[in-house]
């Protein structure tokens, strides 16, 4: 199937390693252009050398920023040249008890992962609108519905990415913009596999029981099974952000391998 991206623009926050690089990824892949972004000029241009390495002819620059830092967003909306696809995937987590978190560590979180999708939105989004043509989807998690309680600052963010989300939807009424949000379960990102591999040597067993455990211990309703891969998060974050998607908005769409147990 042809997605139709070949004469698009994607910027793709967070997008050196991880979901947003497997998107990257994908969009290049379909032919669009894309621009990745990290925190290092080291990280972004380690990203680009694999992406041109794996394909061919890939159209594929970067621009670093910190998405802590307001004056970085700044300047890199100030470099962004006009985008038609933004893709707000950048966000930090960790796991940590409620009574140890700091409020310097709540408006740190929020400042990266509601924030960066925030600054980004106002600053794209009405060029998009202007143009009647665009896409805009944030990368949330099923943790910002099953709040996790050794988790509760990372899953209130994505919480509120949902509803930055669907507010925004509602300011492309009668165009050709969408905006939309993904819903990720548990993902097999390189902080996780560092994680799970930490686990295996230091009780010297196999990976894949390690992984097998850990799904059933923290994610039982899952209907997967296993971790996602980037890769199957990306699929559906290239359709979205393909012309042929243009009947799904102010959505928020699971990609959680059926860990939620609800309908919706």
């Amino acid at each position: 199937m042809d997605l139709q991206l070949k004469s698009k623009t994607a910027f793709v926050s967070g997008s050196t390693q991880g979901i947003g690089f497997a998107i990257a990824k994908q969009l290049l892949t379909e032919g669009a252009k894309v621009i990745i972004n990290g925190r290092t000029r080291e990280k972004i241009d380690l990203a680009q050398r694999k992406l041109k390495e794996e394909i061919p002819g890939a159209d594929v620059s970067g621009i670093p920023a910190n998405f802590a830092d307001p004056e970085e967003v700044d300047q890199l909306l100030k470099a962004l040249p006009d985008i038609d696809i933004l893709v707000n995937n950048v966000g930090i987590f960790e796991l940590r008890p409620f009574f140890d978190v700091e409020d310097s560590d709540w408006a740190k979180f929020f400042e990266v992962n509601v924030m960066s999708g925030v600054r980004l939105s106002r600053g794209l989004l009405p060029k998009m609108l202007k143009r009647n043509w665009g896409r805009v989807i944030f990368i949330s998690s099923e943790s910002g519905i099953n709040i996790p309680e050794n988790m509760i600052h990372y899953g209130m963010t994505k919480t509120a990415m949902l509803s930055v989300s669907r507010g925004l939807s509602q300011l492309t009424k009668n165009t050709g913009v969408t905006v939309n949000t993904i819903i990720g379960g548990p993902t097999y990102s390189e902080g996780v596999g560092g994680a799970v591999e930490q686990i295996s040597a230091a009780q010297g067993r196999n990976v894949e029981d390690v992984k097998a455990d850990l799904i059933k211990a923290l994610n039982p309703t899952s209907l997967l099974q296993r971790f996602i891969q980037p890769e199957e998060i990306a699929h559906l974050a290239t359709y979205l952000s393909s012309p042929l998607s243009v009947a799904t908005n102010g959505a928020a769409l699971r990609a959680d391998g059926g860990v939620l147990n609800t309908i919706l």
